[in-house]
């Protein structure tokens, strides 16, 4: 009986252990946060990009505040629930391509808003946040 309770309690560490890698990621369920790489000012205009695949990419984005702002939608060989993404704020609903860029037009937002776009499950967010 001891043999079968150890067999048992080693496939069920590896289950849920994979579950919860599963769960989280490609980073292992950290908060990937975007560190002014993914934030740039072209024309007046602050061009936010966001990656697009198995979850979104940073997860969080520091953003200026006041100014338009377009956030850039990166996909690249992307089929799941990640590309169908809803931005509440904006009432924006739309599945992405599978590859290529999709620019969505945000208004100047006020100090202190914060933005966050979900994926058609819900499993996967980013956040945006104006100061």
């Amino acid at each position: 009986m001891k043999p079968f309770l150890i067999f048992s309690l080693v496939i069920s560490a590896a289950l849920i252990g994979g579950a919860m890698i599963y769960a989280g990621g490609v980073n292992g369920g950290g908060v990937s946060v975007g560190n002014g790489d993914n934030v740039s000012i072209v024309d007046g205009k602050q061009i936010i990009s966001i990656n697009a695949k198995g979850g979104y990419f940073p997860r969080m984005t520091i953003a200026k505040a006041g100014i338009p702002t377009v956030i850039k939608m990166n996909t690249r060989g992307t089929f799941d629930c990640s590309a169908a993404l809803t931005i509440p704020n904006l009432s924006y609903r739309k599945v992405l391509p599978p590859s290529g860029e999709t620019l969505i037009d945000v208004p100047p937002q006020q100090v202190g808003t914060s933005m966050r776009g979900l994926c058609g499950m819900g499993m996967y967010n980013f956040t945006v946040n104006f100061n």
